[in-house]
C-alpha cells in the first residue's frame, strides 16, 4: 500500500531495501554522525542507559532493523515460565464463553462470544475454560440491572429455566438486583448494581473462598469451605432472565480493577505488552528529540507542539517503528493497555482538546505507516475501549472519568480522515455509539459523591394526606427555607459538572455533523444522515424485537444533545445567509411527506398507507405538486402487497444458525443495532429449548423469506439532499400554498424530522417512567409527616410504640436523603429548565409543521402520524412531567402556543383526511383533557369563532357510527359547574377516600365554558336536522347505556347472593361502572341541552319536539322507578360497596335526572311546563313516589317494615346541602307540589279506555295512527320513533311510505 502524507511517499517494501548512500543523495538525510547519535538516543536499551561511545555500534538506516530486532528480543525469554505458571487451569489459552454445549435456555451470544442476551425466563451459559487450584478473578460488565445470578458453577451442574447458577449444591452466585449470595440457601450480601457497574467474581482454591467486588471495592468473602478435591473444577457461569445483558473479561482486555495476587483466566499478552511498550518508547523518543541541522546536534522539543514536517530522517526513523508497532495495534488488549493510556496522558495536561494537535499528528502518522486494514483495526479497536471506558466508569462528584474519555473520543474525531471511517463502518454498525451521549444516573448515591456535592438535602411539604397539594401554602420556616436555599446550591454545583460533560457531547455530534469535510469523498453530514436514517428504522421496524431497539434511557440524552447540534448549525446558517428562518421558526415543509426523498419506512400516514395514498392522490400530487407517480411503481407496490420479497434474509447454507434465528422471529436472524454488552452486535443465537429448530426436519417454508427493506437512503449522496443547479434536493415538489423562501440548509431539516420521530419512539415514554422517583419522593415526605405526627401524640407510657415510631422516622428520613440527591440528579440531567425548552421547542416545530401541513388540502394526508403524535406527547410531558420544577407559563409564547395547539385539537379530532382510528382516539381525548384545565380552555375559547363554531358542530354530530364516549365527556366538562348539584370535583361519598391521582383531567375543579355552551345552544336552535338526529342518538345511548348497567348489576347481585364463596369478575365490575357513568353523563349533555335550547323539546311546531320529550319522559320514568323502588336492585348493590363499583351510588344520577325534570317543569314558561307535566304524566311508567324518593318521603309501608330492623337513613337531597344550594331544593320542591296536584287532577279526568284501543306496541297510548300500505296501527309516539331509525313495518315488514291520523268511528 503506499500511502500520502509529508509529501513523500512510502511502502512497506521499499523503504527498508534502499542502501545508505542511495538515501543521503535522495532525501537528504543528516549525516551519519549525527544519524548515528539520533537513533541512539531514540532507540535507547530497556534500562533507557546508553552505552559508553566508544562501545556504541555505528547505527545507519542499513543496520537500524537489525539492532532493532535485538532490542526487542531482550527481556522475550521469559516465554517458557508462560505454561508452568498456568497451572491450576484447564481450557483454551482465549477464554470464551461455551456456546456449543455449556448454556441452557435461549441467548444471544455477541461474534466475540463475551457478550450475552437473556432471551427466556432464566438462561444460563458458562466459559470455557475451568479453575481448580491457585485464586483467579474474571470481570462482569453490568449493562442492565436486572434479575442476574454470577458466579461459578461445576461441570456437573444442570441448570433448567427455573434454576440457575447458585440454585444447584456445587454452584456460587451473587445477584445485585435482590441483594443476595446464592448457594441453593440464599442469604443477604453485597449491594445493589446499576447498568454501568463491573462486578468482579474472585475464587481463592488454596483457602477454598468465593469473594465479589462491585466497582473494585470488595464485598466481602461470599463463600468459605466450598468443595475442593480431585474432579473438582469451578467454570465462570451466569444465569440471567429475559432481556438481561452483560459482557465478560476474563482477561482479553485488561482488567478494570485487578486484585493483588489474582490472576485473570486468560494470561494477557505479555512478549507484546513488552514489545509494544518498548516500541511506543521509542514513539515517544522521536518526537521529544529534534534535529538541529545547521548546528549539528540534537535539541530537545516541545512534545505538545510537534509536527511532521516531512523530515525524512524522522520520517525514515518512524517507518521502521511502525513496521513492528502496527501488527501489534490491531490486538484489544494493546489498544488499551498502550495506546488508550498513551492518547490520554496526553490529554491530561489540560487545556482544550484544540491544544493538543499531537493527537492529530499520530493519527496522520498512523494513516501513512499502517496498512489500512490496520488502521481500520486500530480505530475500530481504540473507539470500542473509549466506549467501553466511558460507560462502565463510576460516577464521581466533579465526573472526571467520562470527562477525559469524552475529550479523547474528540480527539480522534477532530481527524477527518479517522472520523470518516469511523463513521462509515463503526460508529453505527459495529458500535452502540448512542451511548456516548448518555449520562447514567448512579443508583447508589454515596459512590457518585453526590453527598460531598449536596450536603443538606430537602423535599416539599405541599401534600395533604389525601395526597392532593394543599390549599393553604404554609410559610415556610426560617429553617426550611435555609435547607431549601442549600439543597438549590447544591443542584446546581450538580448541574454545572453535569454541563461540562454534555457540552462535550454536543461537540462530539458538531463533529459528526459538519459538513464542510468534504476533502478525500462525502462530507461528514451526509455520512452521519444515511446512518441515522438506518438507526431510526432499525428502532421503528422492530418494536416488538428488545435487543435491537436503543434503549429509551439513551434516546432522551441523544435527543437533547441533537438539538443542541443541530440548532447551532441551523442558527449559524441563518446568520450566513439571512433570508432563512432562524431555528426558532422552525418546522419541516409538507413536500418532505411525499416527495419520496425521505424515508418513513412503513410508517402510518393519517391518510393510510403510503401505497394507498400514492394510488388514490395521485392527480393531487401531479396538479399541485407537479410530482409524478409512475405506473410501475403502482404496480410494484400492489405486486409487493401480495408476495415476498425473493431475497433471503440470510443464504441457508450458513450453519444451523440462520434456521434457529428464524424459527425464534425473522428479525433476529438480520444482524441488529442490538443491546449488545459489550456495545457491539449480538449475532449468535443459543438455544437449548429448540433442538429440533436448530437441525429442521423439514424446511421452514415462509420464515426464511423475510423482508428485509433495502434502505435508498444508503445511495443518496449530498446534491440529493441538498440539491444544486434547479434540483431542489428534499424540497422537491413544492406545493403553492407553501412561502417560496429559503428554510434552512436541507440536511438539517433531515435530521430535525429525525429528531421529531425519535422522541415519537421511546422519549415520551421515558420522560413518563422518571416522575416515579419524583412521586416517591413525595410519598415518603407523607409518611415522615404522618409519623412525626403521630410520634408527636404517642402517650409518654407507651416507649414500646414510640421507639417503634422513632425508627420508622429514621427509615424515612434516611430513604429521602437519598431520594433528594437521586431526583437532584435526575432533575439536572432529565428535567432541567434547558431540557424543558428543548421539548417545547420540539412542540413549536410541530405545530408549525401541521400548520403547514394542513394548508396543503387533500395532500394532508401524507404526514406522517408522528407529528400530530409528538404535539400532543410534549405538551403532555411539559405540563405533567416538568411542572414541579419548572412551570410552563414562564416560557416564551407559551399563551399563543398554548391555542395554536388547541386550533390543531379542534380542527383535526373530526377531520375527514385522518383515517387512523388511534390518531383519532389521542386527538380526541387530548381535546377532552384540553377542557378540563381552566388554562387550556381559555386557549380553545381564543382560536377564531368560525373553528370554535366548526369543533362543537363536530361535538354534535350524531353519536352512531363514531366513537361518541370522549365527544360526551367533552360536553359534559363543558357543562360541568353550570347543571343542578353539578358542582363536585369528587362524588359526596368518595370524599374519604384517597383518590388515585390528583392530578387527573376528571379530578379537576368544573371550568364550565359559557362561550361554547352559546354556540353549542345557537346550533341546536338554528340547524333543524342537527337537534332531532343528535338528540335521538343520546337517548338511544342512554337507553342502552342504563339497560346493560340494569342487566350487569342482575349479574352481580346474583352471584353476591349466592352461599358458595364466589368472586365477581373484575372486569365486569369495570365495565358496569363504566356503563353507569355513561349513563350520567349522557343524562348530563340532555339536561345541558334543555337548559341551553328548551324550544327543542317543548315548542311543538318543531315536527320532533313532541316525540323527542315523550321519548326523555319514558328514559327519565325508567331511571326514577329502578333507582328509587325501596329494598330494590339497585340499592342491595350499592349497598354491597363492592370494590370498582365505588362510583355507582345515588347521588350522581338522582341529581341529574332532577336537573332535567327542574328545567322542564319549574324553569320554564307555563306553556312549556303545562306540555313537559302532560306527557311526563302521559307515560304509563310514571309514579309519583319516584319523585317523592328525592326528598326523603319514603312509601309508609316501606318506613313501617324497615323501621323495627335497621335505623337506615333513607335518601334525600336535603342532606347534601353543602352540594345542592337552597334555591335548588326550593324548585324541587315546587315540582314535587306541581306534579302531585296535577296527577290528581289527570286521575280524576282520565277515561277508561278498553284494551283493544290501546297501541299493540306500548299498551300505554290509545292508537292514534295508521300506516301506508299495509294500514296497521299504533299510536304516534311509538311509529315516529321508530320510523326515526327504520322504515319497515313492525308487523308485517313492508316499508312504510306514510303515517295518517286514525280515529276510530263512532258507531263502533
Amino acid at each position: 500500500m503506499t500511502s500520502r502524507g509529508a509529501g513523500t511517499a512510502f511502502s512497506r517494501k521499499n523503504y527498508r531495501l534502499s542502501t545508505e548512500p542511495e538515501k543521503s543523495k535522495v532525501t537528504g538525510i543528516v549525516n551519519s554522525r549525527l544519524l548515528n547519535d539520533y537513533l541512539h538516543r531514540v532507540f535507547t536499551n530497556a534500562d533507557g542507559n546508553q552505552p559508553a561511545a566508544a562501545y556504541r555500534k555505528h547505527l545507519t538506516f542499513q543496520n537500524l532493523q537489525e539492532h532493532l530486532d535485538r532490542l526487542l528480543a531482550e527481556e522475550n525469554g521469559s516465554e517458557d515460565s508462560q505454561d508452568q505458571v498456568a497451572e491450576g487451569r484447564l481450557g483454551p489459552s482465549a477464554v470464551v464463553l461455551d456456546h456449543t454445549s455449556g448454556f441452557e435456555g435461549l441467548l444471544l451470544v455477541d461474534d466475540d462470544l463475551l457478550g450475552v442476551i437473556g432471551h427466556s425466563n432464566f438462561g444460563s451459559i458458562r466459559a470455557t475454560t475451568c479453575v481448580y487450584k491457585g485464586k483467579w478473578i474474571y470481570e462482569v460488565l453490568i449493562s442492565s440491572q436486572g434479575l442476574m445470578q454470577i458466579g461459578w458453577c461445576t461441570l456437573n451442574c444442570r441448570f433448567n429455566q427455573e434454576e440457575g447458577v447458585g440454585d444447584t449444591p456445587d454452584s456460587y452466585a451473587y445477584d445485585g438486583n435482590r441483594v443476595r449470595k446464592w448457594n441453593v440457601t440464599t442469604t443477604n450480601y453485597g449491594k445493589s448494581w446499576a447498568a454501568g457497574d463491573i462486578v468482579s467474581c474472585l475464587i481463592d482454591l488454596d483457602e477454598g473462598t468465593i469473594a465479589f467486588c462491585l466497582n473494585g471495592i470488595s464485598l466481602g468473602t461470599a463463600f468459605d469451605n466450598i468443595t475442593r478435591g480431585a474432579g473438582m473444577a469451578y467454570f465462570p457461569a451466569i444465569s440471567l432472565s429475559f432481556k438481561e445483558s452483560v459482557a465478560f473479561n476474563f482477561g482479553s482486555r485488561p482488567l478494570r480493577y485487578p486484585v493483588e495476587g489474582y490472576r485473570p483466566l486468560q494470561d494477557p499478552p505479555v512478549a507484546d505488552l513488552v514489545k509494544a511498550r518498548k516500541l511506543l518508547g521509542y514513539l515517544k523518543n522521536v518526537i521529544h528529540i529534534g534535529i538541529d541541522v545547521t548546528e549539528g546536534k540534537l535539541v530537545e522539543k516541545d512534545t505538545s507542539m510537534w509536527q511532521l514536517q516531512g523530515e525524512p530522517t524522522v520520517l525514515i526513523t518512524l517507518a521502521h517503528i511502525f513496521n513492528y508497532f502496527s501488527p501489534l495495534m490491531c490486538k484489544v488488549y494493546l489498544v488499551e493497555d498502550v495506546l488508550m493510556t498513551f492518547l490520554l496522558s496526553i490529554l491530561e495536561r489540560g487545556g482544550s482538546v484544540e491544544a493538543h494537535p499531537l493527537i492529530q499528528q499520530l493519527l496522520d502518522l498512523m494513516w501513512l505507516l499502517m496498512e489500512e486494514y490496520e488502521v481500520h483495526e486500530c480505530l475500530k479497536q481504540l473507539l470500542m475501549s473509549l466506549l467501553r471506558a466511558y460507560r462502565f466508569s463510576p460516577i464521581i462528584p466533579d465526573l472526571g472519568l467520562q470527562i477525559h474519555y469524552l475529550r479523547l473520543t474528540i480527539a480522534v474525531l477532530k481527524h477527518e480522515k479517522s472520523r470518516k471511517y469511523l463513521l462509515s463502518n463503526v460508529l453505527f454498525d459495529v458500535l452502540r455509539s448512542v451511548v456516548f451521549f448518555y449520562i447514567k444516573s448512579p443508583l447508589r448515591v454515596e459512590e457518585a459523591g453526590l453527598q460531598e456535592l449536596i450536603p443538606t438535602t430537602w423535599w416539599p411539604n405541599r401534600f395533604t394526606k389525601e395526597g392532593k397539594e394543599s390549599k393553604e401554602v404554609k410559610e415556610e420556616g426560617a429553617e426550611e427555607r435555609l435547607r431549601r436555599r442549600a439543597y438549590e446550591r447544591g443542584c446546581q454545583r450538580l448541574k454545572k459538572r453535569i454541563e461540562v460533560v454534555e457540552g462535550l457531547q454536543v461537540q462530539i455530534l458538531k463533529l459528526l455533523l459538519n459538513n464542510k469535510d468534504r476533502g478525500g469523498g462525502e462530507a461528514s453530514r451526509y455520512i452521519f444522515l444515511n446512518k441515522f436514517r438506518k438507526f431510526l428504522q432499525e428502532n421503528a421496524s422492530n418494536r416488538g424485537n428488545l435487543t435491537v431497539l436503543c434503549p429509551p434511557e439513551y434516546m432522551v440524552c441523544f435527543l437533547h444533545r441533537l438539538i443542541a447540534a443541530l440548532r447551532f448549525f441551523w442558527d449559524g446558517h441563518k446568520a450566513k445567509s439571512p433570508a432563512a428562518l432562524s431555528s426558532e421558526e422552525a418546522y419541516i415543509p409538507p413536500q418532505l411527506f411525499y416527495n419520496g426523498k425521505v424515508d418513513y419506512f412503513d410508517l402510518q400516514r393519517l391518510g393510510g398507507l403510503l401505497s394507498h395514498l400514492k394510488k388514490t392522490l395521485k392527480d393531487d400530487l401531479a396538479a399541485k405538486a407537479n410530482v409524478l407517480i409512475d405506473p410501475a411503481e403502482l404496480q410494484a407496490v400492489t405486486m409487493d402487497d401480495l408476495d415476498e420479497d425473493e431475497e433471503s434474509a440470510t443464504s441457508t447454507a450458513q450453519s444451523q444458525r440462520p434456521s434457529a434465528a428464524l424459527a425464534i422471529g425473522g428479525a433476529l436472524a438480520r444482524p441488529g443495532w442490538l443491546s449488545s454488552p459489550t456495545l457491539g452486535r449480538a449475532n449468535r443465537f443459543l438455544s437449548t429449548a429448540a433442538v429440533s429448530l436448530m437441525n429442521p426436519r423439514r424446511p421452514l417454508g415462509n420464515l426464511e423469506k423475510i423482508k428485509v427493506r433495502t434502505l435508498s437512503v444508503e445511495q443518496r449522496t449530498e446534491e440529493d439532499i441538498e440539491g444544486s443547479h434547479g434540483n431542489e434536493g428534499l424540497l422537491l415538489g413544492r406545493p403553492p400554498e407553501e412561502p417560496d423562501q429559503p428554510i434552512t440548509e436541507n440536511s438539517l431539516l433531515e435530521v430535525l424530522d429525525g429528531i421529531v420521530m425519535m422522541y415519537n419512539l421511546s422519549v415520551h415514554q421515558q420522560l413518563g417512567k422518571m416522575v416515579g422517583v419524583s412521586d416517591d419522593v413525595n410519598e415518603y415526605a407523607m409518611a415522615l409527616k404522618d409519623t412525626e405526627e403521630k410520634i408527636s401524640r404517642c402517650p409518654k407510657r407507651r416507649r414500646d410504640i414510640h421507639e417503634e415510631l422513632l425508627k420508622s422516622q429514621k427509615v424515612f428520613s434516611e430513604k429521602l436523603n437519598h431520594l433528594s440527591r437521586r431526583l437532584a440528579w435526575i432533575n439536572v440531567t432529565i428535567y432541567s429548565k434547558e431540557k424543558m425548552q428543548d421539548i417545547y421547542w420540539l412542540l413549536r416545530v410541530c405545530i408549525r409543521t401541521i400548520e403547514h401541513g394542513d394548508r396543503t388540502g387533500s395532500l394532508f394526508a401524507f404526514m406522517p402520524e408522528f407529528y400530530l403524535s409528538v404535539a400532543m406527547n410534549s405538551y403532555s410531558a411539559l405540563k405533567n412531567y416538568f411542572s414541579p420544577v419548572n412551570s410552563m407559563e414562564e416560557l416564551p409564547g407559551y399563551e399563543e402556543t398554548l391555542m395554536r395547539l388547541a386550533a390543531i385539537l379542534a380542527k383535526h379530532f373530526a377531520d375527514s383526511r385522518i383515517v387512523g382510528t388511534d390518531i383519532r382516539d389521542s386527538l380526541m381525548q387530548a381535546l377532552a383533557s384540553y377542557v378540563c384545565y381552566p388554562h387550556s380552555l381559555h386557549a380553545v375559547e381564543r382560536i377564531p369563532e368560525e373553528q370554535r363554531i366548526s369543533m362543537m358542530k363536530n361535538l354534535l354530530a350524531p353519536y352512531e357510527q363514531r366513537p361518541w364516549a370522549q365527544t360526551n365527556w367533552i360536553l359534559v366538562r363543558l357543562w360541568r359547574g353550570c347543571g343542578f348539584g353539578y358542582r363536585y370535583t369528587r362524588l359526596p361519598h368518595l370524599l374519604k377516600t384517597k383518590p388515585e391521582d390528583a392530578s387527573l383531567p376528571s379530578l379537576q375543579k368544573p371550568c364550565p365554558s359559557t362561550l361554547l355552551q352559546q354556540h353549542m345552544a345557537v346550533l341546536l336552535r338554528s340547524d333543524r336536522d342537527l337537534a332531532p338526529s343528535f338528540l335521538n342518538s343520546v337517548l338511544n345511548q342512554l337507553n342502552w347505556a342504563f339497560s346493560e348497567f340494569i342487566g350487569m348489576i342482575q349479574e352481580i347481585q346474583q352471584a353476591a347472593e349466592r352461599l358458595e364463596r364466589n368472586f365477581v369478575d373484575s372486569r365486569q365490575l369495570k365495565v358496569c361502572a363504566t356503563c353507569f357513568d355513561l349513563s350520567v353523563s349522557l343524562l348530563r349533555v340532555l339536561e345541558m341541552t334543555v337548559t341551553l335550547a328548551p324550544e327543542i323539546f317543548l315548542d311543538w311546531n318543531r315536527p320532533s319536539s313532541e316525540l323527542l320529550l315523550r321519548r326523555l319522559a319514558q328514559l327519565l320514568n325508567q331511571v326514577l322507578n329502578r333507582v328509587t323502588a325501596e329494598r330494590n336492585l339497585f340499592d342491595r348493590v350499592v349497598n354491597l360497596r363492592l370494590p370498582g363499583l365505588e362510583s355507582v351510588d345515588h347521588y350522581p344520577i338522582l341529581v341529574a335526572v332532577t336537573g332535567i325534570l327542574v328545567r322542564l317543569l319549574v324553569d320554564t314558561d307555563v306553556q312549556g311546563a303545562e306540555r313537559a307535566t302532560a306527557v311526563l304524566l302521559a307515560d304509563p311508567c310514571f309514579q309519583l313516589r319516584s319523585i317523592q324518593y328525592l326528598l326523603g318521603h319514603a312509601e309508609p309501608s316501606a318506613l313501617a317494615a324497615a323501621s323495627p330492623a335497621t335505623d337506615k337513613r333513607h335518601f334525600s337531597l336535603h342532606t347534601y346541602t353543602e352540594y345542592i344550594s337552597a334555591e335548588e331544593l326550593a324548585k324541587v320542591d315546587k315540582m314535587l307540589s306541581h306534579l302531585s296536584e296535577e296527577s290528581k287532577q289527570a286521575a280524576a279526568t282520565t277515561l277508561p279506555t278498553s284494551e283493544e284501543d290501546l297501541c299493540p306496541i306500548c299498551y300505554a297510548h290509545p292508537i292514534s295512527a295508521i300506516f301506508r300500505p299495509c294500514s296497521h296501527k299504533s299510536c304516534k309516539a311509538c311509529i315516529n320513533q321508530h320510523l326515526m331509525n327504520n322504515k319497515d313495518c313492525f308487523f308485517c315488514k313492508a316499508t312504510i311510505t306514510g303515517v295518517d291520523d286514525f280515529t276510530k268511528p263512532a258507531s263502533s
